[in-house]
């Protein structure tokens, strides 16, 4: 294997964030004496071809720029290759570092990582829909919250975090519970109407909101959380439990773990690392220790 260390940045991420930790991982590499190939993707599909080219040469470790969406885009070649991942965290959420207590605000520390961190491998989930199939890392979101994540996509106006509270008000204002079919570890599917189900790998989504609190990255399993159909008010008081992680001892949420979930609904749509998966059905499986990423000895 060469001693090379491959960097991948995608620069538009974390809204620009990501050009300057690239640079910043970059220049502390090299100042550390290490030598360095660098790949900027221009779109999703740039930055896949350039993750399998810069694979192909074998470097000690792949250097990833950017949020999770960024990693999980590029699982398939990942997972495929024998060769670590250092996470330099540049986008908005940013949750994948969060769960494994990698740096989120200094990216010379993060590459640091790719020199003397120590592997760790994690799980990595995949959702089938009519359309494909989608690694992703963190959370699965089905139901209100994936339909917030939708309506602040098709918001043009206003920008930033107002145009999420926007979306939430407009589905808030359209709240109705969402008749979900659901099969965990192959029961039989029952009918199991509810305001949102979250199946994930790491505790928590959007920046920090820990719908999965308790679930681990390498246990093999998925943490699947389901909310009960909610009037509005009760929604709105059941946010700062969300919030504070304290929500999986009321009577409205259901905490299961499991290996594998099927889940279908009229008008379901499905998110996953902050990104458009598929809608109306989806099967939810693990594939346990899939990718080995680089962390600090604390985070092992």
């Amino acid at each position: 294997m060469a001693e090379h260390i491959a960097v991948l940045a995608n620069p538009f991420s974390g809204k620009g964030r990501g050009r300057r930790a690239a640079e910043i991982a970059v220049s502390h590499l090299r100042e550390r004496g290490a030598d360095v190939r660098t790949y900027a993707g221009a779109s999703a599909d740039d930055t896949v071809r350039l993750a399998a080219t810069a694979l192909a040469e074998e470097p000690r470790a792949l250097v990833v720029v950017g949020g999770d969406g960024t990693l999980s885009g590029v699982l398939d070649v990942v997972c495929a290759a024998s060769v670590p991942v250092a996470l330099v965290a540049a986008g908005t959420g940013n949750d994948l570092a969060r769960a494994l207590g990698l740096p989120r605000r200094d990216a010379k520390a993060a590459a640091e990582l790719a020199l003397t961190g120590v592997p760790r491998p994690i799980d990595v989930g995949e959702i089938r829909t009519a359309t494909g199939r989608k690694k992703y890392l963190t959370i699965a979101a089905l139901g209100f919250d994936a339909k917030i994540s939708e309506r602040t996509n098709r918001l043009r106006w206003p920008h930033g975090a107002p145009r999420y509270y926007l979306a939430l008000l407009i589905e808030l204002a359209r709240l109705r519970p969402m008749d979900f079919t659901i099969s965990v570890d192959g029961e039989i599917p029952r009918m199991s109407p509810g305001t949102l189900i979250a199946a994930g790998s790491t505790a928590s989504y959007g920046g920090g909101m820990p719908i999965c609190v308790g679930a681990l990255p390498d246990d093999g399993l998925l943490d699947i959380v389901q909310v009960a159909p909610l009037s509005r008010a009760r929604l709105l008081r059941l946010f700062p439990l969300l919030l504070r992680g304290t929500h999986l001892d009321r009577p409205e949420v259901v905490h299961r773990r499991a290996r594998a979930v099927t889940i279908s609904a009229p008008g379901l749509v499905v998110y996953a690392d902050g990104e458009r998966v598929g809608e109306d059905e989806c099967a939810i499986s693990v594939f346990p220790g899939a990718l080995t990423v680089m962390v600090s000895e604390g985070g092992r």
